[in-house]
């Protein structure tokens, strides 16, 4: 009998696409079954500190407070490499003035809210929590400052009227050198090291067959596009399932450590073990 195990992602195209594969039984599974729980990253953040899913989508921020029940996967990653999340306004205002403002953010546990609390490096402001696809909204209607955006709204918030401030992504290339990490896929540890390890290489299987089957993948990723046009969500898609998140290498695990260790200095999050448990 196949081994039944739980499987969490945002239902997003981006990690639709991802695992179109085992979702359609496309691939071999080795004997394993896959039960494809749907929950918003904030959910998955939460049920990730009770260990409530075999291997889960997670922010990366949310790691450095559930390392003790889940490593990382080194594939599943969604990354920045010079682009991602964003922080916007009505105006082109300078990034400086960004100090003392009410800026919307998209949660207090996504890595884009780590990525910007580094930025702003202990300049003051006031972080109103908002659903992810109001923030644009709240921008418009001047109920906030500023706001920073994930997902689509990094590719359609000039559309709606919106300048761009900081690129987070951008930011932290330059910086760092390293692309920007944002969601990882984690893996619980009491699983065994020989079923993480079965289970990382179905998973991997996953995203290498929808990568080499890209246009039947698209398709039953636009039915997660929350209504985006094909064109949007083709290159959304693009962004957060590609060589990097096949298999993070060098560059994606030192983008990893360095966000968590800079995160850790400024005590925003608890210290995190290094070097970082990778399951290949």
């Amino acid at each position: 009998m196949a081994r039944s195990l739980t499987l969490g992602h945002s239902p997003d195209s981006d990690d639709a696409f991802m695992f179109y594969g085992l979702a359609k039984d496309k691939i071999d599974a080795e004997g394993l079954k896959f039960e494809h729980v749907l929950r918003d990253i904030q959910t998955l953040n939460e049920w990730a500190r009770e260990g409530k899913l075999d291997t889960t989508a997670i922010s990366l921020h949310a790691y450095a407070y559930v390392q003790d029940k889940y490593a990382l996967l080194a594939h599943g990653a969604s990354v920045g490499d010079q682009y991602g999340p964003m922080i916007v306004a009505t105006t082109p205002i300078d990034p400086a003035s960004l100090e003392g403002k009410r800026i919307a953010i998209p949660g207090k546990m996504t890595t884009a809210y780590l990525a910007f609390l580094i930025y702003m490096d202990g300049r003051p402001f006031e972080p109103v929590n908002t659903y992810f696809q109001d923030i644009m909204g709240k921008v418009k209607s001047g109920d906030v400052d500023a706001g920073l955006i994930i997902h689509e709204g990094q590719l359609t918030h000039a559309s709606e009227g919106l300048h761009l401030i900081v690129d987070m992504g951008v930011w932290w290339q330059a910086r760092t050198g390293t692309p920007l990490p944002l969601g990882v896929n984690a893996i619980r540890r009491d699983l065994g090291d020989d079923l993480m390890r079965k289970m990382s290489a179905v998973m991997r299987r996953s995203i290498e067959y929808s990568l080499s089957h890209r246009d039947e993948a698209l398709e039953y990723a636009l039915t997660f596009a929350r209504d985006m046009p094909r064109e949007t969500a083709d290159k959304f898609v693009g962004m957060y399932v590609n060589e990097l998140t096949l298999n993070l290498g060098e560059r994606g695990k030192r983008g990893i450590e360095l966000l968590l260790t800079e995160g850790a200095q400024r005590g925003i999050i608890p210290p995190v073990l290094q070097p970082v448990t990778f399951i290949d």
